[in-house]
């Protein structure tokens, strides 16, 4: 191989469509100590997965302020889980050098690891703070969505995770994928070990962008199907069969896989995550179904919106007491915590509908006072028995002056 004819270490492109980069993967250097692009992109995906997340709680029934705990060891899980999964599976490489082992900054992040590690420490502090996992987890996969399809762009500046060659045209080469494709194809090299066949000459599938346009178009699907799941638990079972079947197929693909023996261990595990969370799917709405009762959404129950509104109070710096005290004012409770419209009878909300429906305010208090002042105003009624006495008197008169007659 001729250094002349490799690329510049930084640079990229993307020879079908005429695009060309010069990225340097150290964004920059403080005291000494340099801050890595990677660092950076992963950090802004998971700033962006908890700014989504975290108002989207109380959709899935959860108080923002008792599951944050839960979403900062679930992040800090996701990134030590992550790094001691690549470790372990390249432990020949790491074993003797221990300061490797936390260096991240370069790469050396498996989605899988940081996945379960995300979930463990996750489900422990839900566990100790009482938070309902499959709620947890429903937000959670929307959240993971957003980290990766973000976090993989770490990868394009890194020019690591690509594919085999392609002439696609979205096939993309770089002066770092040629120096790798050169080094994994000497007799000591992983791809040749491996059994591939590289030309590092030639462009390689970016699976960085396969994997980060996956992602965002299935964050964009399941956030919308989250207002219409059905139970607890479906969003993040839809997550793992989406994620699960875009690895399978893009898996393949990489030169850089995790192997156990001549199986992709990345690949194996999402086959195995897809079949399985389709069944569970397919199982849980039939039962469903069958018994619709049996799987109402926590965010419709009482506890629910008894742990919500009570955080608001909290957070509103209102007691319990005061609550109730201010319940019994002729003020509307701010909290709407006592507030029952079924027994709660709203003369202003009757107005409005008056006022909706067309009719004069006015004129209708006006009518309604004159037909209760008819209906209270004494009637005079004639007294059938009045009347028979009158008529009674006229025939008395009337004898009378027959008699008289006679005796005259």
């Amino acid at each position: 191989m001729n250094e002349t004819t490799l690329l510049e270490p930084h640079e990229i492109q993307f020879p079908e469509l005429g695009w060309k980069f010069s990225i340097d993967p150290t964004a920059f250097t403080v005291f000494g100590f340099q801050i890595q692009w990677y660092g950076i992109i992963i950090t802004i995906g998971l700033i962006l997965a908890l700014v989504y997340a975290l108002p989207k709680m109380k959709r899935f029934g959860l108080d923002s302020d008792r599951a944050i705990d839960a979403v900062i060891g679930g992040v800090i899980g996701g990134i030590i889980g992550a790094r001691i999964y690549y470790v372990l599976m390249r432990w020949d490489e790491y074993k003797w050098d221990w300061k490797a082992i936390v260096n991240t900054r370069n790469g050396g992040l498996a989605i899988y690891g940081g996945i379960i590690g995300a979930l463990l420490v996750g489900f422990i502090i839900c566990k100790i703070k009482k938070i309902k996992i499959l709620p947890m987890l429903d937000i959670t996969a929307l959240g993971l969505l957003i980290g990766q399809g973000i976090g993989r762009w770490g990868n394009f500046v890194n020019q690591e995770a690509f594919g085999t060659n392609t002439d696609s045209f979205l096939g993309m080469t770089g002066g770092t994928i040629q120096r790798t494709i050169s080094e994994g194809m000497s007799l000591d090299g992983d791809m040749y070990k491996n059994g591939l066949e590289m030309l590092w000459e030639k462009p390689v599938h970016p699976c960085f962008l396969y994997e980060s346009v996956w992602c965002l178009l299935g964050f964009v699907i399941l956030a919308f199907l989250s207002k219409r799941r059905k139970f607890d638990g479906q969003i993040f079972l839809m997550y793992l069969a989406w994620y699960g079947a875009e690895r399978f197929v893009v898996e393949g693909l990489r030169t850089d896989s995790l192997m156990l023996g001549n199986i992709r261990i990345s690949q194996a595990l999402s086959a195995v995550l897809f079949v399985v969370s389709v069944l569970l799917l397919i199982v849980f709405f039939i039962r469903r179904k069958r018994d619709p009762e049996s799987f109402v959404l926590y965010a419709n129950t009482e506890e629910s919106h008894r742990l919500i509104e009570e955080s608001r109070r909290k957070r509103m710096g209102i007691s319990k007491e005061d609550a109730k005290a201010g319940s019994g004012d002729d003020d509307e409770d701010d909290l709407d915590i006592f507030n029952d419209d079924d027994d709660d009878f709203d003369e202003d909300e009757l107005d409005d509908e008056d006022t909706i429906l067309g009719g004069d305010d006015d004129d209708d208090d006006e009518d309604d006072d004159d037909d209760e002042e008819d209906e209270h105003q004494p009637v005079p009624v004639k007294d059938d028995d009045e009347d028979n006495d009158e008529d009674e008197d006229d025939d008395d008169e009337d004898e009378e002056s027959d008699d008289d007659k006679e005796d005259k």
